[in-house]
Parts: structure tokens; C-alpha cells; sequence
């Protein structure tokens, strides 16, 4: 960070904590000076090939099946525009102004490596649209994220051009009216620049990002949903012993279990029935450690993936300046991304599936020794006996919705792009699947803290009163049926906005 505030990006070397700054926030951009030369070579390369009249795929020729097609000098930079319009056909509701601002950041990052054949001042122009906080209007359905993200990008793209919408200022209008608001003139691009723009994994990567972020926030929540849920089913927290998890060595199970055992430590009700003849608990329990552990681990290894993937020069060809070549081959290919979001679908799906049969048991009055229903008078109460079903319908939704992406293809271009990776939609479902498994996640809080509350005057552990007197900021003790939508909404807000992160 810079005095002023504004984020200093040296291109490449981008950490997730970054990633997840920019996501969340709205500071200013501004590239390492250090990174010029490299984009000025890369540039001049390009330039150099047609001087020379060499014919290079993406600089003076027709793009996938039509790149036998020569195209004269005086006609490239055409050719670059066409192709960013013809390619801005994407359809469906626009990428939230999040994510965008991720594509932005992204694209600028792989674009000043210096591998890519850009001048500067088209660089510049996207930093200046992530400065002025001005979004193009992309729309969210049309990649088959191979050959890069061609359809997204190619909105994002013309926006430069002066076509296409904007959003500024809240206000959705036409880029050609948002550049003239803020003085930045459209860009006439040159050589293979309307290519390195189209070409990349940057908004698959973007949408895997905030999936993942998310599902950072969704995992924290369902460990202390987990945990009330422990307390107020009465339940043991010896499967959380230290020496049973060092055996099996996995360290997301490791890690889990600790959590689990910092956020029961001093709970009144645990100390209640310690000499009690229950002999094991219900697996939603007691392997937590083995199944929220499991989860943790492939979130650690989507995130690896992601952070190299939000460095990576992933547009084609490739300009190499130092041997003055540009290599065509296929970095665009996106199977990483759609592996690392076909990854967290299913932590996502499992959280969510774990979390619904914790409130089963909350709800069964023979499994938690608590009311029926977790309410008074049941019978003439039905308490939270339909929030429990709401949880298994959104629970199965995401076992559908968790099918990997990534095992299908659909070839594309005429059978040039006969393999694809489909890493788009499965990173664009992953926020469907965190909003699914959040509010399953706040139905198990509610249904946890009405268990703790049904356990007075013995209370919880220090650090889950905390979290239950948030709940209880939002939402009121169930003495009688009342509409539970709001409830849960309140809550899956807090969960999603990282209120209880660890």
C-alpha cells in the first residue's frame, strides 16, 4: 500500500490476502513503474513481426479455425475491434461489481507481465476504469471457459472501445456516456491487443475467488454452528481429543478438531453430564473433526490453485522478447479453475449436508432430550419443524448443484476447440451453493441457540455465549410459532458478511 492509499501492484505476485482486499474494497490501483520495459518490449515485438511481414497466429491473422486467414497490415487494427464486438455475446444478469473489479485487477495483472503484446495505454484505460469505479456491464452466461473466457471478456473489452454499458455511480449507462463523464477516450487498439484482452482465465478465476472467500465465511459459521449444536444436544467433546486426530495425521482434521475444542472449553453444560451413560454420539457430532477437516483441506488446496491462477499469463499467443518469438499454445485452457471450483462445491455441498442433520437431531426430541421441535406446547407449536425442512431442500439442491463442472465439454469453433473446461458455470454455481448451505447453516444456529436457551440456567462455553448473544441481537427466543423466514435471513446475512468467523 502506497501513502495515499492506492494498492501498488507488482505484476505476478499477487497474494490471496490481496485478492481478497480488492474483492471487499474499492482502493485505488497503480502498477509497479518496474514492470514498463517488459510491457513496452512485448509491445514492440508485436510491432516488429509486422514490419517484418512475418504471419503470426493472433497478430495478422483470422482467429481459431479461420487462422490460415492472412490479414493485410492495414486492416488489423479492424480486426481487433471486430473481434472484441463479434465476440461480446454473452447473455443472462451482469456480474455483480465485485467480481468485475477481481476481472479488472486480474486482467491488468496478466497483462503487465510483459508477455502479451499490449501497449501501456490500454492497460492504463482498465486501470482507469477500476479507479473511477466504473464496471462494464458484463453478462454472466456465455463461456466455455476454454480459449480463455471469450464472450465476459470481450464485454469487458469493449467498454474500452466506447460500446456497450457501464456501470458508474450506481447507474447503469452507455460506455461511450461513461467515458465522456470521465474524460477517458476509447481506445484504438492495435496489433494482437483486442486478443490478449479476450484471451484468459480471469473470470472464471474472479467468480472461483468469490466462492471461494465465501465459502471461507460459510465454513467459519458451520464450525460454530457445530459447536452450540454439540452443547445443546449434550454431547461429548472427547472425539475432539488431540491424540485421536495426530493419528490419522490429516491437517485440515487437525485443525478442525483444536477449533472445536477452543470453542467448547468452559461450557457449564458440558461439565453436567460428564458422568452420563451415552456412550458415542450421532456421527453429525462426533466426526465433525473427519468431515468439516476433509472440507478445509480441499478449500487450502482451491486456494493454492486460485492464487497462481490470479498470476498467471493465460491469454495466446505469447510474446517472448527476449528471443523475439510469439508462441501460440494454450494457456487460456481453464481445468485448473474448473477443478479448484468443482473442489469447493463440494465442501460447500458437504457443509450444508452436515449442518442439515445436526438440526435433525436438534428437532428429534428422542436423539437431543430436548422439547419437540425445540419449542414449547408442541403440538399447538410446530416450531422449527418446517425450518428443518427448508434446510434439506436447500441441502439437496446443492448435491445436485455439486456435479462436476469440469467432465463436460461441448466442442466449439468449428471442432478447433474441441475440449473445453466448463470452468465458468462451475465457478459462477459456487455462490448459488454458498447462499444454499448459509442459510441451512443459519437454520442449525437459530435451532443451537434455541438448545442453549432451553439449557438454562446452565450455560455455554465463553466464546459461544459471544456467538449467541449475536444471534440473539437479531433474532428473539421462540416461545411461539411466528414466521421463521425473516429469522434465517437475518442470520444467513450475518454468516455471509463474516460475523462469525474464528
Amino acid at each position: 500500500m502506497t501513502d495515499k492509499g492506492a494498492f501498488t501492484l507488482s505484476p505476478g505476485h499477487l497474494t490471496l490476502d490481496d485478492l481478497r482486499t480488492v474483492w471487499q474494497g474499492d482502493q485505488a490501483l497503480q502498477l509497479d513503474p518496474g514492470c514498463a520495459e517488459a510491457i513496452d518490449r512485448s509491445a514492440e515485438t508485436v510491432a516488429t513481426v509486422l514490419r517484418e511481414g512475418r504471419t503470426v497466429y493472433g497478430v495478422n491473422t483470422g482467429f481459431g479455425v479461420l487462422a490460415k486467414t492472412s490479414i493485410p497490415n492495414d486492416q488489423v487494427s479492424e480486426l481487433q475491434r471486430r473481434l472484441v464486438l463479434s465476440h461480446s455475446s454473452g447473455v443472462g444478469a451482469p456480474l455483480s461489481n465485485a467480481v468485475v473489479r477481481l476481472i479488472l485487477l486480474l486482467k491488468v495483472n496478466a497483462l503487465a507481465r510483459g508477455f502479451s503484446g499490449i501497449r501501456r495505454e490500454v492497460i492504463d484505460r482498465l486501470i482507469a476504469l477500476f479507479n473511477a469505479r466504473a464496471y462494464p456491464v458484463i453478462p454472466a452466461k456465455g463461456s466455455v471457459g476454454a480459449s480463455g473466457d471469450l464472450a465476459p471478456l470481450a464485454h469487458l473489452s469493449s467498454a474500452l472501445l466506447g460500446v456497450g454499458e457501464i456501470s458508474l455511480d450506481g447507474r447503469v449507462m452507455a460506455a461511450s456516456e461513461a467515458l465522456d463523464a470521465l474524460d477517458i477516450a476509447p481506445v484504438d487498439l492495435d496489433a494482437k491487443e483486442g486478443l490478449a484482452l479476450l484471451n484468459g482465465t480471469q473470470v472464471s478465476t474472479a467468480l472461483a475467488l468469490e466462492g471461494l472467500f465465501r465459502t471461507e465465511r460459510l465454513f467459519d459459521s458451520a464450525l460454530v454452528a457445530g459447536a452450540m449444536s454439540v452443547d445443546a444436544a449434550l454431547g461429548s467433546d472427547t472425539p475432539f481429543d488431540p491424540r485421536i486426530h495426530e493419528l490419522r495425521g490429516q491437517p485440515g482434521q487437525i485443525e478442525v478438531a483444536a477449533q472445536l475444542r477452543r470453542l467448547l472449553a468452559g461450557s457449564e453444560i458440558r461439565g453436567s453430564h460428564l458422568e452420563c451413560d451415552r456412550v458415542q454420539d450421532p456421527y453429525s457430532l462426533r466426526c465433525q473433526p473427519q468431515v468439516m477437516g476433509a472440507a478445509l483441506d480441499i478449500i487450502g488446496q482451491a486456494a493454492q490453485t486460485l492464487t497462481r491462477e490470479a498470476n498467471a499469463v493465460s491469454d495466446n499467443p505469447l510474446v517472448f522478447s527476449d528471443s523475439g518469438e510469439i508462441l501460440s499454445g494454450g494457456n487460456f485452457h481453464a481445468e485448473p479453475v474448473a477443478f479448484a471450483a468443482d473442489m469447493l462445491a463440494l465442501a460447500i455441498a458437504e457443509i450444508g449436508a452436515l449442518s442439515e442433520r445436526r438440526v435433525a437431531l436438534l428437532t428429534d426430541a428422542a436423539m437431543s432430550s430436548l422439547p419437540a421441535f425445540l419449542v414449547a406446547e408442541p403440538g399447538l407449536n410446530s416450531g422449527f419443524m418446517i425450518a428443518h425442512v427448508t434446510a434439506a431442500a436447500l441441502a439437496s439442491e446443492n448435491k445436485g448443484l455439486a456435479h462436476p463442472a469440469s467432465v463436460d465439454s461441448l466442442p466449439t469453433s468449428a471442432n478447433q476447440e474441441d475440449h473445453v473446461s466448463m470452468a465458468t458455470h462451475a465457478a459462477r454455481r459456487l455462490s448459488d451453493m454458498v447462499e444454499n448451505s448459509a442459510h441451512v447453516v443459519a437454520i442449525e444456529l437459530l435451532a443451537a441457540a434455541q438448545g442453549l436457551d432451553l439449557r438454562q440456567p446452565l450455560v455455554s462455553s465463553p466464546e459461544l455465549k459471544k456467538h449467541l448473544q449475536l444471534i440473539r441481537k437479531s433474532v428473539p427466543f421462540l416461545d411461539n410459532d411466528r414466521q421463521m423466514g425473516k429469522d434465517i435471513v437475518s442470520i444467513q446475512i450475518l454468516i455471509l458478511s463474516g460475523d462469525f468467523c474464528l
